[in-house]
């Protein structure tokens, strides 16, 4: 994937957040988790696509 593209998804994901933050009323309890969730899940998708983590299919917890 080219670097512009992983570019733009950081910029829309961050705007994304802000609109949310800014403009829908929300206790700050679940802002923080909202914002929390979607960092990880950003962060995630980011290290899948430069290949500095695989699948998370691949990962299974056992016992």
């Amino acid at each position: 994937m080219p670097l512009i593209n992983i570019v733009i998804a950081l910029v829309v994901a961050g705007m994304a957040l802000w609109l949310i933050n800014s403009y829908i009323p929300m206790a700050s309890g679940i802002k923080t988790i909202l914002n929390v969730v979607v960092t990880v899940a950003v962060g995630v998708w980011v290290l899948q696509v430069t290949g500095l983590w695989g699948p998370i299919a691949n990962y299974r917890f056992t016992r």
